[in-house]
């Protein structure tokens, strides 16, 4: 089958794409998200959890992409190849790549950080960044990325680019001045590589978010199926934050992966539809919310996602109350979740209306002129049938980490994002043995 992508917004009734082009797009010419023409239904294939019950993380990973990826554009070999490059066991400290912790208080932990920068972005943009590098071979173009981070991002996607070792691969990574961790920082910064290239900003995590799509949109040249993104004089630019369907793809995996394991730990039949597992997720920029909500329209038994959020928390009041307003992103000790704009909102409100293009194309356009997006009584319900969240203070996520630690076994301790979840869990009350916090990161 050939898989297309399309606009969340609609563009034109001729506007589908090859993977490939929806890749290094980034964002669609009208200014909406890639997103893939049809999602397979997984419960249809009636052997396939039993199938991915007994395979590697690298071939899970390669069986979810091949459902995305029409084997025209990549075949099986290099497809297969693109992913044990992604995940090599010298690269993540266990076999299993995403341990499940048992931490007391049916707390159950997806540690999601066991590689190379010890973040979850390491699954997400490695493998990303290898299927660029291999279309960059594949057209002989050279290519440089462009992104802007919060502190988990830019870590990752430097040492991806890094360890691809491709000279036709180059990246431009920005992030805003004092506002990431020294660590993250020191991440980025000290990283000698002829492939990378680091600049901070003055201003908050979401400003340079604006001017790299600006850039993308205004400088894009060729066409649908043409293998060309934005160039110049022969160079394409390309934008690899969430917004790059690549990352919400690849990041399905995490989230099949963690039910699968959670199923057996919990003695569940793989796949059962009356046996659902909850989620909760630290969460900024909605990839990884996108990536576990399109796992469950595609029907892995995922129930509901619970999103904790710092003070920068306008998921929260979206789903609280239907209030999608921007504000000023203040300072907090959970830096890498200091977002005011998730790009992935966009996505989220695509799925939850059954991909009604017009819909999401108007509130979409209201929130790019007025910053202001307030959902009806209708939509909130429908959005909150599936999604729950809490807003955490730094105090409140100081307590869960402390709290973490000295109730669990072991003195579990772990990172501030994870404990923003953590204190979510709690405020909402969903310490149950069918949720599972994911842990993102070990900062």
């Amino acid at each position: 089958m050939q898989q297309r992508y399309k606009s969340t917004r609609g563009g034109t009734a001729q506007d589908d794409y090859s993977f490939e082009d929806a890749l290094f797009s980034g964002y669609a010419p009208d200014g909406g998200l890639f997103v893939p023409v049809s999602l397979p239904s997984i419960n249809r294939e009636k052997d396939q959890y039993s199938l991915w019950s007994n395979m590697t993380f690298p071939e899970l990973a390669y069986d979810v992409l091949r459902k995305f990826i029409s084997p025209t554009e990549i075949d099986d070999a290099n497809l297969k190849s693109i992913c044990d490059k992604s995940f090599p066991l010298d690269a993540f400290d266990e076999e299993c790549y995403i341990p499940i912790k048992d931490v007391g208080s049916s707390l159950h932990i997806a540690e999601l950080f066991h590689g190379p920068t010890f973040c979850f972005k390491d699954f997400g943009m490695r493998p990303v960044i290898n299927l660029l590098s291999y279309f960059a071979e594949l057209r002989s173009r050279p290519i440089t990325l462009l992104v802007s981070t919060t502190g988990d991002t830019g870590p990752a996607a430097v040492h991806a680019v890094n360890d691809a070792s491709n000279p036709l691969l180059t990246i431009l990574v920005h992030y805003p001045h004092g506002q990431i961790s020294d660590f993250q920082r020191k991440q980025l910064t000290t990283l000698q590589s002829n492939y990378v290239k680091v600049a901070s900003f003055e201003g908050g995590g979401d400003d340079m978010d604006w001017p790299i799509k600006e850039t993308l949109l205004s400088s894009k040249s060729g066409g649908k199926d043409s293998g060309v993104g934005a160039a110049e004089g022969g160079r394409l630019f390309c934008g690899i934050n969430s917004y790059n369907i690549g990352r919400p793809l690849v990041q399905m995996t995490l989230f099949i992966w963690i039910y699968l394991r959670m199923a057996e730990k919990l003695g569940l039949s793989p796949g059962d539809e009356n046996s659902l597992i909850d989620m909760v997720l630290p969460t900024g920029a909605m990839g990884n919310l996108t990536g576990a909500y399109m796992a469950k329209q595609m029907g892995v038994p995922i129930g509901k996602l619970y999103c904790g959020v710092n003070i920068n928390d306008i998921t929260h009041r979206v789903i609280d109350r239907g209030e999608f307003h921007q504000q000023k992103i203040e300072k907090t000790l959970s830096e890498a979740l200091n977002v005011e704009v998730p790009y992935n909102f966009e996505r989220i409100l695509f799925y939850l209306t059954g991909g009604n293009e017009s819909l999401v194309k108007g509130w979409m356009e209201t929130m790019d002129k007025t910053q202001q997006l307030t959902l009806n009584e209708l939509w909130l319900k429908r959005l909150q049938q599936d999604f729950q969240s809490a807003s955490i203070t730094d105090d409140e996520m100081c307590n869960a980490l402390r709290e973490t630690y000295e109730s669990s076994f072991e003195h579990y301790l772990c990172d501030p994002h994870t404990a923003v979840a953590v204190a979510a869990a709690k405020k909402l009350g969903v310490f149950v043995s069918m949720k599972v916090v994911a842990e993102e990161g070990h900062i």
